[in-house]
């Protein structure tokens, strides 16, 4: 009698062409439609589970694998990953992955445009003309701040920010920026970046960008304080995770005029925004979607499919997956097991 194939659960909708793929190893149970899955949702999607592909919106921790005896691997699709208690899963020997890379450029494009419309009042002055309110060309009117000539400032100086940084070259930027550590000197003269210091980078940063992992560490790392050591005609662009703002202290600094403007395309609480926020005038407010072109979206699904029928012992890479967060806790472990396709 032949073994019974592994059971893999799709937490979202993606793209079916990809995820067919995972036919060939698995039986594959895929939610049709766009859900928020709570605590026991996810648990009973994963109890009888050898392998997941979940989004960044699945939290996954000790209580969601308490009793999913089976699971092996958990795909990520997104290179952030704290939806995911690495510590959790590893204690359970479940193999972690992400997509990083294939999303590098896309996410800098976007950045780059936040940062931009935030500095020349794009989308206010689109709210302005909407509303009914130009009521003819004004010299004064709707004033921004050049990005020409400017320096910028980004914090964390990973993937993501050196793609930002090298773009900033056409726009004769000077780049400084901080990070856990300080770069090689030949990639600091690669991107014409300098390192500075936390306190140096915002009290130089025309344009501050931020681009580091959420932690612990990194949480509300933008809080009163660092803001009131920015230029007041400086802008703030967030592409990393929600919480490394201070959502309160930035809306109580935009609305007194202390920071000029910012653009922020995640949030503490996403899906929900902070009301005062959404009142404000200069702000630019996008729905995480840094990464969202249509290329960079299938080639992520790709890669975290290429990761789960590897982490499961299948296919060319069988047992190496492309791109572990984190491998099983028993080194090999996600080789081909008893009961692997």
């Amino acid at each position: 009698m032949a073994e019974p194939r592994p059971k893999v659960w799709v937490s979202q909708p993606l793209f079916d062409d990809i995820v067919e793929r995972l036919h060939a190893h698995f039986d594959v149970v895929q939610v049709p439609v766009v859900s928020e899955h709570d605590t026991s949702a996810i648990a009973d999607a994963l109890r009888e589970a050898d392998g997941a592909l979940v989004t960044l919106n699945e939290r996954i921790g000790s209580d969601e694998v308490a009793g999913a005896s089976k699971l092996r691997a958990i795909a990520n699709v997104g290179v952030g990953y704290n939806n995911l208690d690495i510590d959790a899963l590893q204690a359970r020997d479940i193999v972690a992955t992400n997509t990083p890379d294939v999303l590098t450029e896309t996410t800098a494009d976007f950045g780059f445009a936040l940062m931009m419309a935030a500095a020349r009042r794009v989308t206010e002055a689109e709210r302005h003309l909407r509303a009914g309110r130009w009521q003819g060309w004004n010299f004064k009117g709707l004033l921004g701040a050049d990005l020409h000539g400017s320096t910028l400032g980004i914090l964390g100086m990973g993937r993501i920010g050196q793609g930002i940084a090298k773009r900033a070259s056409g726009f004769d930027m000077r780049v400084v920026y901080h990070n856990r550590s300080r770069l090689p000197a030949d990639v600091e003269r690669e991107f014409n970046a300098s390192y500075v210091d936390f306190d140096t980078l915002l009290a130089q940063a025309d344009h501050l960008v931020l681009v580091l992992p959420y932690s612990s560490a990194s949480h509300h790392i933008v809080d009163a304080a660092a803001l009131a050591k920015m230029k007041s005609t400086a802008t703030l662009t967030n592409i990393a995770r929600g919480g490394i703002v201070d959502e309160a202290a930035l809306a109580d600094a935009l609305g007194s005029g202390r920071l000029a403007s910012a653009a922020l395309d995640v949030f503490e609480g996403e899906p929900t925004v902070d009301p005062r926020l959404l009142a404000l005038d200069n702000i630019v407010l996008t729905p995480h979607i840094a990464s969202g072109s249509l290329a960079t979206r299938r080639a992520m699904v790709a890669l975290a499919v290429d990761n789960l029928i590897a982490a499961l012992g299948a296919g060319p890479d069988a047992g190496h997956p492309p791109s572990v967060i984190a491998p099983a806790a028993n080194d090999g472990k996600s080789a081909k097991r008893p009961g692997t396709a």
